[in-house]
């Protein structure tokens, strides 16, 4: 699978204007897993607004809890690695942001109901 994937890279870096060099080449650039690692991540968050529109009683709070745990502790560890990876840092932050506010909701549904 590598070679197909350096036969790609290597193809795609004869058009790389020189103004994106510096990113292109980049220890944690779109050459390496450390980019493209994070740029996945996303679905994660896009997943985590999408959960906005579902009623906080389907809401699963462990998998909220869990999600918004590993967010903080890569946002922490993306930052001590070299090189620091503020791509992982940014989704990370994101994916915690978004599950913190799920189980924001969850606790919230859970304390109304409790005064009903």
């Amino acid at each position: 699978m590598s070679k197909v994937y350096n036969v790609l890279v290597n193809t795609a870096d004869k058009y790389v204007p020189s103004s994106f060099r510096p990113l292109w080449n980049h220890p944690a650039g779109p050459k390496t897993v450390f980019f493209w690692a994070p740029a996945f991540k996303w679905g994660l968050v896009i997943a985590g607004l999408s959960d906005l529109r579902r009623p906080a009683d389907q809401l699963s709070v462990s998998q909220s809890a869990s999600l918004a745990a590993t967010g903080l502790i890569w946002s922490r560890y993306s930052l001590v690695i070299i090189p620091k990876n503020y791509g992982l840092f940014s989704v990370n932050v994101f994916v915690a942001g978004t599950q913190l506010l799920q189980l924001y909701r969850a606790w919230d549904f859970s304390r109304k109901q409790q005064k009903s």
